[in-house]
């Protein structure tokens, strides 16, 4: 066993723990049933602590210590030792528990490649060092940023796959005539089709604002510390944490042009939430819309059938539900709560820093995979295995009043109306009304 202590006192820790007495606090602290921080938020953070390092060793401060810390990163980055990673994604604190526990980690990794023990931190300590220039205040929504394009890119492709799949669907449908709906009710003849393309430009919308927004969030604050005006940092240190940052991620990030607008102001998650609050409300609409023209497959449209993936009762045989359209309704709902719970906490900021970072990294990354991997989903599984069913879609067609509106432009809506009032729920008298009506205007 070691002991580590602080100004709050001292705990004692098993020998060889990467992890350290602040994280071991927050365990404890925000001990709660809810997952661990996000992985690509803590990778985010440990290519930032590798950015310092390799900024250091340039220019030349204590480049024994930072080649071993650029070391303990590069062992995180292939994959090793998550588990070490323990803090819960909801903290007090604004994040400085994930902080702590990334430098912690990354300190003692980089002891025992010194070939020092865990908790030595007089030859290589996790703020001096691993933390060395930085504060959470700007590491946490820097490596957020970073995380939210990485998945930005990613939801922008699962989209446009999605839209190609749906533009697909348009064309091999175009000649399947069916029965427009407008409120439920019967509209005027459309094509399965036509419903298709509206659907594909729905989510070619999303797709465009998604890859627009990325821009805002290439603007960092990493160098700006505690509230943004660069105090603790050299001058030189944050000119080339950047540089490094850059190269590390493969990213086109910016030194934001007013460090302390990053430090303070979370708009710009807002932002990004809200464009995938409105891709969910378009696929919650699309999804719906499928649920509906599949009900059935006796009692319902049944105007196209979705492939069957599972049993859909316990109790009636032969029962197939619509469980992908099911499963996107609830993701959308997911990400529209998501959504109303990082307008709440970014308005919740107060003067130079937001206190609920953590809760505005967590629902964003989380509906950013919800999304991403629910449409791969939705496309693999339910849009690209549409079946139309062509004899349903045109016996509904012809059982309706939608040839009615055809003739309103020679008649007038009232004549017409009064012909279908007239034939009683009868389609074809109203049909023969009409034509006697229309001839003898001729």
């Amino acid at each position: 066993m070691r002991i580590e202590k602080d100004a709050l006192g001292e705990k004692e820790l098993e020998e060889g723990l990467l992890y350290g007495l602040q994280t071991a606090r927050a365990v404890e602290n925000f001990a709660v049933r809810y997952p661990v921080t996000d992985r690509l938020l803590v990778r985010s953070i440990v290519q930032i602590k590798k950015a310092a390092a390799r900024t250091y060793q340039r220019l030349q401060i204590d480049p024994d210590k930072f080649k071993a810390i650029e070391k303990a990163c590069d062992l995180v980055l292939e994959g090793r030792h998550a588990e070490a990673f323990v803090t819960m994604a909801l903290q007090g604190g604004a994040g400085t528990s994930t902080n702590m526990n990334v430098n912690e980690v990354l300190a003692n990794l980089a002891l025992l490649e010194l070939g020092k023990k865990t908790g030595q931190y007089e030859f290589l300590h996790p703020l001096d060092d691993v933390n060395r220039g930085q504060s959470t205040n700007d590491v946490y929504p820097t490596a957020l940023r970073i995380a939210a394009i990485k998945n930005l890119r990613e939801l922008s492709d699962a989209c446009d796959e999605l839209q190609k799949a749906l533009q697909k669907k348009e064309l091999e449908f175009e000649e399947v005539k069916k029965l427009g709906r407008t409120e439920l009710m019967d509209a005027i003849p459309i094509t399965l089709g036509q419903e298709f393309g509206c659907y594909a430009q729905a989510i070619a919308r999303d797709r465009w604002r998604l890859y627009k927004a990325e821009e805002r969030l290439r603007q960092v604050n990493i160098g700006g510390t505690a509230v943004g005006n660069g105090s603790n940092a050299d001058r030189k240190y944050r000119f080339g944490v950047l540089e490094e940052l850059r190269e590390i991620t493969g990213l086109g990030l910016a030194s934001a042009e007013y460090p302390m607008d990053i430090t303070q102001n979370n708009d710009v998650f807002v932002e990004v939430s809200g464009l995938m609050k409105a891709l969910a409300v378009n696929l919650m609409k699309i999804a719906n819309d499928f649920r509906l023209m599949n009900s059935g497959p006796k009692g319902g449209f049944g105007e196209i059938t979705l492939h069957a993936l599972q049993m859909g009762s316990t109790i009636m045989p032969g029962k197939v539900n619509p469980v992908l359209p099911e499963m996107i309704l609830q993701i959308a709902m997911k990400v529209i709560a998501n959504d109303s719970a990082i307008t709440m906490a970014a308005a919740h900021g107060e003067f130079e820093l937001n206190a609920f970072a953590p809760l505005i990294a967590d629902s964003l990354l989380q509906s950013f995979s919800l999304l991403i991997d629910g449409i791969a989903l939705f496309r693999n599984k339910c849009v690209e295995v549409i079946v139309p069913n062509k004899e349903r879609c045109l016996e509904l067609l012809e059982g309706s009043y939608a040839f009615a509106t055809e003739y309103a432009a020679t008649l007038g809506y009232e004549q017409v109306a009064d012909s279908i009032k007239e034939a009683k729920g009868d389609v074809k008298k109203a049909k023969e009304l009409l034509d006697l009506k229309r001839e003898s205007r001729v």
